[in-house]
């Protein structure tokens, strides 16, 4: 019996010692789940944006509204971000309005586990214009 009790008091402290060592690892998987889950929303943010910038330049009537849409759209959609724009339009009947959204993810809180200071996340959209609208 005293074999017993001497085998159970060697294991004492032994959870707590595999807490300690795994802590660190679970804690680094966690803030790999919320890069990888901040990344893909804000993705989906960007890409909608652009593609509703698109789709308000194609509405307008002018080139000038057409691209202050677009910008106002994008504004809108993403306050406060730290985004570039850029626009092109080849305006006639049957041209294109194109609108390119860059944007910079930021990860300094997460720096921890190896992740740079931010990301840059690209999105374009492209939408023709109506053939048979009449452009100013």
């Amino acid at each position: 019996m005293t074999k017993v009790v001497r085998h159970l008091r060697d294991e004492r402290g032994s959870m707590a010692v595999e807490v300690v060592i795994l802590a660190p690892f679970l804690m680094m998987f966690v803030m790999l789940v919320v890069a990888g889950g901040r990344y893909v929303a804000v993705q989906g943010d960007i890409e909608a944006a652009v593609r509703d910038a698109a789709r308000a330049a194609a509405l307008e009537d002018t080139r000038g509204e057409a691209e202050q849409a677009a910008r106002a759209t994008i504004a809108a959609s993403l306050d406060g971000s730290d985004c570039r724009v850029g626009y092109n339009a080849d305006w006639r009947p049957d041209g294109s309005v194109s609108v390119r959204l860059t944007c910079d993810i930021p990860y300094g809180d997460l720096a921890l586990i190896g992740l740079p200071g931010h990301v840059t996340i690209d999105a374009d959209s492209y939408v023709r214009l109506d053939p048979y609208r009449r452009l100013e």
